[in-house]
């Protein structure tokens, strides 16, 4: 599941996609309405690539606590993020026993079950699954490119020899005249 373009931004409702880097901040377009516009560099702005759940080990990326509850729930949606806080909490403890019940709050575990609804809703959550060789289609897509390599290569070339300018063709600097040379003129 890549979630790298897909952020989250402090005092707006819903989930966004990045677009592009704006003047004053950046623009990105909200998931479920489409509609793009200008956050401001000011923002608070967090991409859930990098969003992680506190745990008694180590963190534990959004990513893998998504693919979790996707597991625990047969691919279907996460409880109502609307639900009470004790049963949220429970739900969040089956899919993730070990989350730090000190630093992860309430607010947090509704905003996973709100995100993990949203990114359900619009299939969003799909694995990228290993093609035969073992690599992803992303992997798969770089191989195709450095196999065209050289072929690239080649065609570099020709275009190379095609601009190369001969030895003594071109424009010639003017000769230049003495002082002497201009009054006998």
């Amino acid at each position: 599941m890549n979630l790298k373009d897909i952020i989250s931004i402090s005092g707006e409702a819903g989930l966004f996609r990045f677009i592009a880097q704006g003047r004053n901040g950046i623009i990105v377009e909200h998931l479920e309405t489409g509609k793009r516009h200008n956050a401001p560099a000011s923002a608070r702005v967090s991409s859930l690539d990098e969003i992680a759940v506190f745990t008694d080990g180590e963190e534990m990326k959004l990513s893998i606590v998504f693919d979790r509850i996707f597991e625990k729930e047969n691919g279907g949606p996460a409880p109502d993020p609307k639900s009470s806080p004790g049963i949220q909490s429970s739900y969040f403890g089956s899919v993730v026993p070990e989350y730090d019940k000190n630093r992860v709050y309430a607010s947090d575990i509704k905003k996973v079950l709100l995100w993990y609804n949203i990114l359900h809703k619009l299939n969003m959550l799909i694995k990228e699954e290993k093609s035969e060789e073992g690599a992803t289609p992303a992997e798969h897509r770089d191989e195709i490119k450095t196999e065209s390599a050289p072929e690239a290569k080649r065609i570099q070339k020709v275009h190379e020899k095609k601009s190369v300018v001969k030895k003594g063709a071109g424009v010639q600097a003017p000769k230049r005249i003495s002082p002497s040379q201009r009054k006998s003129g």
